[in-house]
């Protein structure tokens, strides 16, 4: 019986430090304190400034500098933004159906150039001589627009000219969409033929958004092809290694914990991915599309989009292939994102994400029951045996191998397995380990409420209430267990409902709730399966006394 506590004991604890230890090494972006600034901005080629404006630079000091032109603010359904005349960049992106991190802050930032708390912009430009990129001054008719009532979509226009070369910078914000489009119409005024190519980049710095010190998340770039799949890029092996991959779909952007950004060029159009790293801690990472020549006197129209918004499924898969896996489950995505289907098929039913964590776990516990029974089983035989192996302790004493052979014996008179309860354990592990990062990783439960006190599932329990409660049935467990005969042992299983109830302050309530149902459950079966053993035992001792 001491042998099989202690392997479940460390197969859990080795569990646990297994999922902190891959959520440190896949989440944790390294930081390097290289300093060699990068002057290019653009993949295999550094955009050629036009009529010499270098307002932004990034120069040989580490230092990163973005200078501002006039600022257009957009007002849409989805979003708040703010576009500068000085390349025509997205500085500033609001997201109105979300919140800040505390929900009294207004809404969420997810773009920003104001350095703190972070930096984050989206560029985009043409490459080639005399031609506008993300350090040219455009010009503009408004300085404000508003998406219309009943009106499908706004677009923003912004211009530029130079040497006969014009050319028109268009964004297009869709009602109801988070992917904007951003395409360039080029007119070739000059004698000569031009031949563009267009890049798009996020530039990104390497401190923000890195999550709490108990819950951590991964920062950094990203991209996606029908060859490689789903790549995340640390900040880290940026400033190593310049990425450069040539590829004729996918996409590349920057992902955070719960959202995301991705330049998604058009279908079938040739690309180039890259990241650059352009001073001490700033970084690029964006798409070059080469374009066929223009003639003189011709015009032509090049484009992509950019998606903006929110890791929700259902915007993911709308908006490019592949781009559903920024919602990272790790390696146990094949059981996560099922888990996850279901979990979201009944929260369309109770219309409460927390009511739906509850109605999933017992689907889960149901799923797992003769698993489960099979453990309490055996659990519930060895604790019948407890008088008996403590009276053989007492017995043999220090002399172990007699103590072996005679536990084996009894076992084996007894025909029970000491081992039975493990598999069905061993498992049980990934599904909730998945379901961990399920709930870890879901924005639809940011800001969810559940009840009363619960206002945001993705939360700390702001009154600890649901991990006393989970101490509580880890310690109502603990008596239902077959007491181990080892005190050591003992205590270590009576101090672990403590620990683990102080580790769960810092979870998010979505999983404490989660947990403390299964707990809950748990202890029901397993009384159910004591009693019944029990009642065995009784009966059979009456029938050898008679």
């Amino acid at each position: 019986m001491d042998t099989r506590r202690l392997i479940l004991f460390v197969i859990f604890a080795f569990s646990i430090l297994m999922l902190w230890d891959a959520w440190q090494q896949k989440h944790t972006p390294a930081i390097t304190t290289q300093t060699t600034a990068q002057t290019t901005s653009a993949g295999s080629g550094a955009p050629v400034a036009a009529n010499g404006a270098t307002t932004q630079s990034e120069v040989n000091d580490g230092s990163f500098k973005l200078a501002s032109g006039q600022r257009i603010k957009v007002k849409t359904d989805l979003f708040e933004a703010d576009i500068d005349t000085l390349g025509g960049d997205l500085r500033r992106l609001v997201l109105n159906k979300h919140r800040e991190a505390e929900v009294k802050n207004g809404s969420f930032v997810l773009m920003d150039d104001g350095f703190k708390p972070m930096f984050y912009v989206a560029q985009s430009g043409l490459m080639g001589a005399n031609l506008p990129n993300h350090k040219s001054q455009f010009t503009t008719t408004a300085t404000s627009y508003n998406l219309a009532d009943g009106a499908a979509s706004q677009e923003v226009s912004l211009s530029w000219a130079g040497n006969g070369v014009t050319v028109n910078k268009i964004y297009t914000f869709h009602r109801g969409s988070y992917v904007i489009d951003v395409r360039y119409q080029i007119n070739n005024g000059s004698a000569a033929a031009i031949t563009p190519s267009a890049y798009y980049q996020i530039v990104h710095d390497s401190e923000s958004n890195q999550g709490s010190a108990m819950m951590p998340t991964f920062t950094g770039g990203a991209y996606f092809t029908d060859a490689d799949k789903f790549k995340k890029i640390k900040f880290g092996d940026m400033a190593d290694q310049n990425l450069s991959k040539t590829t004729k779909d996918g996409w590349i952007g920057l992902i955070q914990h719960y959202f995301a950004s991705a330049w998604i060029p058009k279908t079938g159009v040739e690309r180039e991915f890259y990241t650059k790293k352009l001073s001490d801690n700033i970084y690029a990472m964006g798409v070059v599309t080469p374009n066929a020549p223009i003639a003189a006197g011709a015009s032509a129209e090049v484009g992509a989009q950019l998606f903006a918004g929110p890791q929700t499924e259902k915007e993911l898969v709308k908006a490019a292939p592949g781009l559903e896996y920024t919602v990272d489950y790790g390696w146990l995505t094949v059981i996560a994102k099922p888990l996850f289907w279901v979990l979201s098929k009944i929260y369309g039913v109770v219309h409460n994400w927390g009511i739906a964590i509850i109605l999933l776990t017992v689907l889960i516990k149901a799923a797992f029951f003769p698993l489960s029974a099979a453990s309490y089983k055996s659990m519930a035989q060895m604790r019948e045996l407890a008088p008996r192996l403590q009276s053989m302790k007492e017995k043999f004493g220090d002399d172990k191998q007699k103590m072996q052979q005679a536990m084996l014996e009894m076992y084996r008179t007894e025909k029970i397995n000491p081992m039975g309860g493990c598999l069905p354990i061993i498992v049980q592990i990934p599904v909730f380990i998945a379901l961990y990062w399920v709930l870890l990783g879901s924005v639809e439960l940011r800001h969810a409420p559940f009840f009363g006190w619960i206002q945001d599932l993705s939360a700390t329990d702001p009154w600890f209430i649901l991990p006393i409660l989970m101490g509580a049935t880890m310690i109502i467990q603990t008596y239902l267990n077959p007491a181990p005969t080892d005190p050591i042992q003992a205590k270590v299983m009576k101090i672990m409902p403590v620990v683990f109830s102080v580790f769960f302050f810092f979870f998010p309530a979505g999983l404490v709730l989660y947990w403390l149902v299964n707990n809950i459950l748990s202890i029901a079966q397993q009384w159910y399966v004591n009693k019944t053993i029990h009642a065995a035992a009784l009966a059979k001792k009456g029938v050898a006394k008679s």
